[in-house]
């Protein structure tokens, strides 16, 4: 037997995908859907989470806080992207100072989550093209640490899905 628990957030966010043959290579925006599935064979036997895989509250935190606060009303973008990052670059800087800023958290983080572009707009850049499925594995990567902590033993965050329109899903667990 399993148990498991899903917690859903939408997010508004624009992003291209730059190798796209068709639309997409546009720039254009979603309202995404991202869902998590937490499972565990046995409920928590004390505590505040009493009879619970994980508490839904702090899941919709870790949620809010790992995925909404850095891209909701944002761009999500490629590093590979340089022409579309052009766009964004703010004009207190050069553009190669910049985005060698960009590309150090990247490197280091897995993303860059900064608002100190040309606008002052939510700029949210990855290693990797934007696409639904590669976001899964990404936002899944970020979730699961704090999931797998909250929970105790046996709980593990067991997939990760995006919706990027009401037709069309991706989803990623390992």
């Amino acid at each position: 037997m399993t148990y498991t628990v899903t917690r859903s957030i939408g997010i508004d966010a624009g992003h291209r995908i730059m190798t796209h043959g068709s639309r997409c290579r546009h720039i254009h925006g979603h309202r995404y859907t991202i869902e998590a599935v937490c499972e565990a064979a046995v409920l928590q036997a004390a505590g505040e989470q009493t009879d619970m895989v994980v508490d839904f509250g702090f899941l919709k935190e870790e949620m809010l806080r790992l995925i909404d606060a850095p891209c909701d009303h944002g761009f999500i973008a490629s590093l590979e992207d340089k022409d579309l990052l052009a766009m964004f670059a703010p004009t207190d800087m050069t553009f190669t100072s910049w985005l060698e800023a960009v590309a150090a958290e990247v490197n280091s983080l897995g993303h860059c989550a900064t608002t100190h572009c040309r606008l002052g707009t939510r700029l949210y850049v990855v290693p990797f093209q934007p696409t639904a499925e590669r976001l899964a594995r990404h936002w899944f990567g970020l979730l699961k640490a704090p999931v797998a902590r909250r929970g105790g033993e046996g709980t593990r965050l067991a997939r990760i899905t995006v919706w990027e329109t009401p037709n069309c899903r991706a989803s990623f667990e390992e």
